[in-house]
């Protein structure tokens, strides 16, 4: 158990990343789902389209957000 434990640490598995769908990225971003979608299939939010669904991993989304908000706030 303990080799496990190092190698979930050692390959950041450790980090609990959340991923979201299409909707659920609409609500935590306060915005209409076909919003988010149109953003998304321009390539203007990072995701990820798997099986024909949009897929978000949160802390990317955060990360990206925050590159956002320095970019405009500029």
């Amino acid at each position: 158990m303990a080799y496990f434990e190092h190698l979930m640490k050692k390959n950041g598995a450790g980090k609990k990343t959340q991923i979201m769908t299409l909707r659920e990225v609409a609500k935590y971003l306060g915005l209409h789902a076909m919003t988010v979608y149109k953003l998304t299939r321009e390539g203007r939010v990072p995701a990820a389209k798997i099986g024909g669904q949009w897929r978000f991993k949160r802390d990317v989304l955060d990360d990206w957000l925050e590159a956002q908000m320095h970019q405009h706030a500029a």
